[in-house]
């Protein structure tokens, strides 16, 4: 059991050998602790931005770095780019003003409100992160096989020998494998950090749910 849970059953019992909390002061302890963790998902989100973007820019330096500039020289790339860009900054404001809010909350109905908007922000944001892997995959497969002289090259081969369907549909099926391996690896990331964290304030709002009856 944690302080909060000793604290408020403190408060509930009011014994005499402890000092007694008020309404306000547990309320106060549930805010600052909501307000740490809302923290804490802001500067977690930037930090995975802030890797992604070390990531693009090291693979610049190694044997890719042909591919990428053909990347992103490519205008489907820029746009879906500048796109992302707008949405992940539209995200950071989210949760910069989300953490704002609640840290300038003054009663807990208020509270629990903002708790709901912010859960809402998160999950808006896991949404977007794997629509926009599975978008950013169908939109650039196709380039890198245009563009890759060995795919051309098999490509002729199943087409002379009447296998084209079949390696189309290898590749599909392959894609939709490695997907669902990526999808499930960075729902188990978004799990571990953003699962947790929620967590802790889903008990924050049942908390204040009590102090309301």
């Amino acid at each position: 059991m944690d302080e909060l849970e000793l604290l408020k059953k403190d408060w509930k019992k009011g014994e005499n050998n402890f000092p007694k909390l008020s309404y306000n002061q547990i309320y106060k302890m549930i805010l600052k602790k909501s307000s740490s963790i809302v923290k804490w998902i802001f500067i977690i989100s930037i930090l995975e931005f802030v890797f992604w973007v070390a990531i693009s820019f090291l693979l610049k330096y190694t044997g890719f770095a042909d591919d990428i500039g053909d990347i992103e020289s490519n205008t489907a790339f820029i746009l879906m780019s500048v796109i992302s860009y707008i949405i992940l900054a539209y995200f950071f404001y989210r949760f910069y003003m989300n953490y704002r809010t609640i840290n300038t909350t003054d009663n807990a109905t208020t509270l629990m409100e903002n708790i709901l908007k912010t859960r809402r922000t998160v999950k808006q944001y896991v949404g977007f992160n794997l629509i926009a892997m599975v978008v950013s995959v169908g939109v650039l497969l196709p380039y890198f096989m245009e563009q890759d002289p060995e795919t051309q090259t098999i490509i002729e081969q199943a087409t002379a020998n009447g296998e084209l369907l079949k390696f189309y549909a290898g590749i599909i099926i392959v894609t939709l494998l490695m997907l669902a391996v990526a999808i499930g690896l960075i729902l188990l990331f978004y799990y571990l950090i953003y699962g947790i964290l929620l967590k802790r304030l889903n008990k924050n709002y049942r908390e204040l749910k009590k102090l309301e009856v």
